[in-house]
C-alpha cells in the first residue's frame, strides 16, 4: 500500500468496510453512498471540529471542482469520525482518509472515495500558512497532478529565509517546467512574515484557506508523535491521540478581520 502525501504524494488502495462497522462512539455514522445528494450549501465557510478546537476554512470559488467535491463529501458525512493521520510541525496536518475510522494504523493514508479530482492550479493560490490543499499521487503515475478524491492538508508552515525561497523557486522551475516561475511580492512577504511551504507551489491544488482556528492548527501540528520522540517508522507522523473531526457548513458566518500586512519582508 502507498500513502497520499502532500510532499511525496504516493498512490493509494481503497479498503472497504461497512458503515456500521466503521462508526465511532459519540460521532456521526459514516456516509451511506446510496443516499441521494441534496443541493449543495451556498456558503463557502466550513467548520472542522476537532478535540483540539475548531478550524474554519473558506473554500475558493475559482477551484469549483474541489470546492463542490468537498461540499458534497461533507453533505454525505464522509469526513465525520475520520481523523488526522499525519501531522508535522512546521509543515502540515493531513486528513480525509476514511480508513482512519478503524483501529488499523497500517492502512492510514491509503484510503479515498474511489476517484480523483482534476487539478485546478494556476489560480494564484499558494501554500502560505493556513492554506487548504489536496493530496495526490506522484507525477510518475499521475502526470496530470489530479487530486485525491478526499485527502487534504492544511499548511502549518515555517517562516522562510531568502536562501530557502531561492531553493524552492529553483526546485519548482525544474519540476514544473515553468522557467519563469516566481511569487508575487505580497506572497513572498507572507512567506517571510507568516510562513508556509513554498516548495509545494505549482504542484498541488490549493482550494481554500484557514480563516479561524490557527491555535487549533498549532495544537494539531505539534501533537505528540513517534517523530517527536525520535522514533523512525512509516507511522512516525501519526499522532498518538486520535484527532477525529466533524465537518459542517457555516451558513451566515462572518470571518474575523484579517491582520494588517507587514510593510516589508522580514528575515531577508
Amino acid at each position: 500500500m502507498r500513502r497520499l502525501l502532500p510532499l511525496l504524494a504516493l498512490g493509494s488502495l481503497t479498503l472497504l468496510a461497512s458503515p456500521a462497522a466503521l462508526a465511532q462512539p459519540g460521532l456521526p455514522a459514516p456516509p451511506n453512498p446510496g443516499v441521494a445528494s441534496a443541493p449543495l450549501p451556498a456558503t463557502a465557510y466550513y467548520e472542522i471540529a476537532t478535540p483540539a478546537g475548531r478550524l474554519v476554512v473558506r473554500l475558493f470559488d475559482d477551484t469549483p471542482l474541489h470546492r463542490d467535491n468537498f461540499k458534497r463529501l461533507v453533505q454525505r458525512g464522509f469526513y465525520d469520525s475520520t481523523a488526522f493521520h499525519r501531522v508535522m510541525a512546521g509543515f502540515m496536518i493531513q486528513a480525509g482518509d476514511p480508513n482512519t475510522r478503524d483501529a488499523d494504523p497500517m492502512n492510514d493514508g491509503t484510503g479515498d472515495p474511489g476517484y480523483s479530482v482534476p487539478a485546478e492550479m494556476g489560480r494564484g493560490h499558494y501554500h502560505v500558512r493556513g492554506a487548504l490543499a489536496a493530496a495526490r499521487q506522484p507525477d510518475e503515475i499521475n502526470p496530470e497532478r489530479a487530486s485525491s478524491g478526499s485527502q487534504f492538508y492544511v499548511v502549518h508552515g515555517t517562516k522562510a529565509t531568502a536562501g530557502w525561497m531561492d531553493e524552492a523557486r529553483y526546485s519548482i522551475r525544474q519540476t514544473t517546467g515553468d522557467t519563469a516561475f516566481t511569487w508575487p511580492d505580497d506572497v513572498t512577504r507572507r512567506y517571510y512574515d507568516e510562513g508556509g511551504a513554498p516548495f509545494l507551489d505549482g504542484q498541488y491544488t490549493v482550494f481554500g484557506e484557514l480563516v479561524e482556528g490557527f491555535d487549533a492548527l498549532d495544537a494539531i501540528a505539534t501533537a505528540p508523535t513517534g517523530r517527536t520522540r525520535g522514533e523512525g517508522s512509516p507511522f512516525m507522523d501519526r499522532p498518538d491521540a486520535r484527532l477525529w473531526m466533524v465537518v459542517r457548513p457555516l451558513a451566515g458566518y462572518t470571518p474575523p478581520a484579517p491582520k494588517p500586512a507587514a510593510s516589508t519582508p522580514s528575515g531577508q
